[in-house]
Protein backbone atom coordinates (compact mmCIF):
# COMPACT_ATOMS: atom_id res chain seq x y z
CA UNK A 1 0.00 0.00 0.00
CA UNK A 2 1.42 3.54 -0.86
CA UNK A 3 1.02 6.08 2.08
CA UNK A 4 0.02 9.70 0.56
CA UNK A 5 -1.21 12.34 2.89
CA UNK A 6 -1.21 10.14 5.94
CA UNK A 7 -3.65 7.77 4.37
CA UNK A 8 -2.58 3.95 2.99
CA UNK A 9 -3.97 3.54 -0.57
CA UNK A 10 -4.93 0.86 -2.17
CA UNK A 11 -2.12 -0.81 -4.98
CA UNK A 12 -4.84 -2.83 -6.72
CA UNK A 13 -6.51 -0.34 -7.82
CA UNK A 14 -6.14 2.52 -10.76
CA UNK A 15 -4.80 5.61 -9.50
CA UNK A 16 -7.79 7.96 -10.46
CA UNK A 17 -10.30 5.56 -7.99
CA UNK A 18 -7.02 5.14 -5.11
CA UNK A 19 -6.77 8.72 -4.72
CA UNK A 20 -10.30 8.94 -3.60
CA UNK A 21 -9.88 7.33 -0.42
CA UNK A 22 -8.28 10.69 0.62
CA UNK A 23 -10.67 13.12 2.78
CA UNK A 24 -10.95 15.97 0.41
CA UNK A 25 -10.13 14.35 -2.89
CA UNK A 26 -12.66 13.42 -5.30
CA UNK A 27 -12.93 11.91 -8.85
CA UNK A 28 -11.86 15.43 -10.81
CA UNK A 29 -9.32 16.18 -8.45
CA UNK A 30 -7.71 12.96 -8.59
CA UNK A 31 -7.80 13.50 -12.32
CA UNK A 32 -6.27 16.76 -11.92
CA UNK A 33 -3.71 15.45 -9.87
CA UNK A 34 -2.50 12.95 -12.09
CA UNK A 35 -2.65 14.84 -15.45
CA UNK A 36 -0.27 17.47 -13.26
CA UNK A 37 1.84 14.82 -12.05
CA UNK A 38 2.14 12.86 -15.49
CA UNK A 39 1.16 10.02 -14.80
CA UNK A 40 -1.71 8.35 -16.67
CA UNK A 41 -4.94 7.98 -15.20
CA UNK A 42 -5.22 4.17 -15.98
CA UNK A 43 -2.16 3.32 -14.27
CA UNK A 44 -2.37 0.88 -11.10
CA UNK A 45 -0.75 2.06 -7.85
CA UNK A 46 1.70 -0.81 -7.69
CA UNK A 47 2.73 0.21 -11.21
CA UNK A 48 3.51 3.70 -9.71
CA UNK A 49 7.62 4.84 -9.61
CA UNK A 50 8.84 6.12 -6.47
CA UNK A 51 9.48 9.43 -8.82
CA UNK A 52 5.44 9.06 -9.76
CA UNK A 53 4.55 8.86 -5.90
CA UNK A 54 6.72 11.49 -4.95
CA UNK A 55 5.48 14.21 -7.57
CA UNK A 56 2.03 12.93 -6.29
CA UNK A 57 2.57 13.45 -2.59
CA UNK A 58 4.24 17.29 -3.33
CA UNK A 59 1.12 18.81 -5.28
CA UNK A 60 -1.79 17.02 -3.03
CA UNK A 61 0.55 18.54 0.04
CA UNK A 62 0.93 22.34 -2.45
CA UNK A 63 -2.19 22.49 -4.11
CA UNK A 64 -4.95 20.61 -1.98
CA UNK A 65 -6.44 20.75 1.65
CA UNK A 66 -6.96 16.99 2.88
CA UNK A 67 -7.94 15.60 5.87
CA UNK A 68 -7.02 16.88 9.22
CA UNK A 69 -6.21 20.38 7.97
CA UNK A 70 -9.81 20.24 5.67
CA UNK A 71 -11.82 18.67 8.21
CA UNK A 72 -11.16 21.34 10.94
CA UNK A 73 -11.38 24.28 8.32
CA UNK A 74 -15.42 22.19 7.94
CA UNK A 75 -15.92 22.71 11.29
CA UNK A 76 -14.25 26.70 11.93
CA UNK A 77 -17.06 27.28 9.48
CA UNK A 78 -20.36 25.46 11.07
CA UNK A 79 -19.17 26.63 14.50
CA UNK A 80 -18.67 30.51 12.91
CA UNK A 81 -22.36 30.46 11.49
CA UNK A 82 -23.35 28.91 15.02
CA UNK A 83 -21.62 31.72 16.62
CA UNK A 84 -23.31 34.93 14.70
CA UNK A 85 -26.72 32.77 14.94
CA UNK A 86 -27.56 33.02 11.66
CA UNK A 87 -30.41 30.63 10.23
CA UNK A 88 -27.82 28.06 9.05
CA UNK A 89 -25.96 27.96 12.41
CA UNK A 90 -29.56 27.89 14.28
CA UNK A 91 -30.15 24.82 12.09
CA UNK A 92 -27.03 23.35 13.05
CA UNK A 93 -27.47 24.14 16.39
CA UNK A 94 -30.58 21.88 16.62
CA UNK A 95 -29.47 19.25 14.30
CA UNK A 96 -31.85 19.63 11.74
CA UNK A 97 -31.44 19.58 7.80
CA UNK A 98 -29.63 22.78 6.77
CA UNK A 99 -30.08 22.97 3.10
CA UNK A 100 -34.13 23.85 2.66
CA UNK A 101 -35.27 19.89 2.76
CA UNK A 102 -38.30 19.39 4.35
CA UNK A 103 -38.99 17.49 7.99
CA UNK A 104 -42.76 16.67 8.03
CA UNK A 105 -41.92 13.30 6.80
CA UNK A 106 -38.45 12.45 6.11
CA UNK A 107 -35.01 13.55 7.41
CA UNK A 108 -33.95 11.31 9.79
CA UNK A 109 -30.68 10.86 9.29
CA UNK A 110 -30.17 14.70 11.24
CA UNK A 111 -32.76 14.17 13.68
CA UNK A 112 -31.93 10.19 14.72
CA UNK A 113 -34.43 7.69 15.65
CA UNK A 114 -38.07 8.30 16.00
CA UNK A 115 -39.18 9.73 19.15
CA UNK A 116 -43.01 8.61 19.88
CA UNK A 117 -45.51 11.06 21.31
CA UNK A 118 -48.68 9.78 22.86
CA UNK A 119 -51.79 11.61 22.36
CA UNK A 120 -53.27 12.81 24.89
CA UNK A 121 -56.05 10.80 26.49
CA UNK A 122 -59.97 11.81 26.98
CA UNK A 123 -61.35 12.47 30.72
CA UNK A 124 -64.09 10.05 31.27
CA UNK A 125 -66.98 11.40 33.87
Amino acid sequence: MARIAGVDIPDNKRGEISLTYIYGIGKSSSQQILSKAGVSVDKKVKDWSEEEANSIRGIISTDHKTEGVLKSEIQLSIKRLMDIGCYRGLRHRKGLPVRGQRTKNNSRTRKGKRKTVANKKKATK
